[in-house]
């Protein structure tokens, strides 16, 4: 990870949960961590602990409601203006409703195509453009998956996220793709979870508490750090070395 200090990273999602695991262990390393989400007070909160905890690195707070791409297009010139430019953008922000394909609200599907899919599209060509204008040409963008996005689970309130996951595994090899007859050495990666203890499942279930609770009790689930050393492996993968997706559950998750 040496060759990341003072390089800067954006996280998208990055109040709670895996974002605000992965912006510790990058600041940890010593990078500049651009961490947004809407939530901005959770991301000063998360900056200061950084701060308290003597690391090397800086985590900027920033507010951005990835629904929105005018604010995106904004958080991106403010980055260019204030740090030059994103070296590292990790698409981590994602979001679920239980609604099913034949009685799902259309409104809940769009705000999951929204985040899980353009956002994440916007974000990569707009870091790839900052990239690209710097003559960058080991950067990397990583985008935070999930099981969900290589299988069908039979269970009708993630139906749909699911769509919106598999069509980021699409999107990260189309990418890879491109950045290879782009003839640049900017790397693509995906990086796929089973089960993980954060806000996700009590967001999911919030009408029914009980099913909430009984998502992380089955078996024990992965941890956000865990995702996150998922992230730091990759980055500290040698600059030749490609690697294209990491699929990782929880030992006793079937699934």
């Amino acid at each position: 990870m040496d060759r990341w200090k003072g390089r800067v990273a954006l996280v998208t999602g990055a109040s709670v949960g895996i974002g605000a695991a992965v912006v510790k262990e990058l600041v940890r390393y010593g990078m500049k961590v651009v961490g947004c989400a809407r939530d901005l007070e959770k991301i000063q909160n998360l900056a200061a602990e950084c701060q308290s905890e003597g690391h090397s690195g800086v985590l900027v707070p920033v507010k951005c409601d990835l629904n929105n791409e005018e604010e995106i297009l904004s958080m991106f010139s403010a980055i260019k203006a204030q740090h030059k430019g994103v070296d590292v953008c990790i698409n981590n922000a994602g979001l679920a409703h239980p609604e099913s394909l034949l009685a799902g609200k259309t409104s809940s599907w769009k705000n999951m195509l929204d985040v899980n899919v353009l956002a994440l599209a916007i974000c990569t060509r707009e870091a790839y453009q900052s990239m690209k204008e710097r003559n960058i040409d080991d950067g990397h963008i990583i985008n935070i998956n999930s099981m969900s996005g290589h299988r069908v689970v039979h269970n009708t309130d993630v139906h749909f996220y699911s769509a919106t996951k598999f069509a980021v595994t699409a999107l990260t090899e189309g990418l890879r793709q491109e950045l290879r007859e782009a003839k640049t050495h900017i790397r693509a990666t995906s990086i796929s979870p089973g089960v993980v203890k954060t806000e996700f499942a009590p967001r999911l279930h919030s009408q029914n508490t009980d099913k909430a609770a009984a998502a992380y009790t089955k078996f024990k689930p992965l941890e956000a750090i865990d995702v996150a050393n998922a992230v730091t492996y990759v980055l500290s993968a040698p600059p030749h070395v490609q690697i294209g997706d990491i699929q990782m559950r929880p030992v006793e998750q079937v699934l």
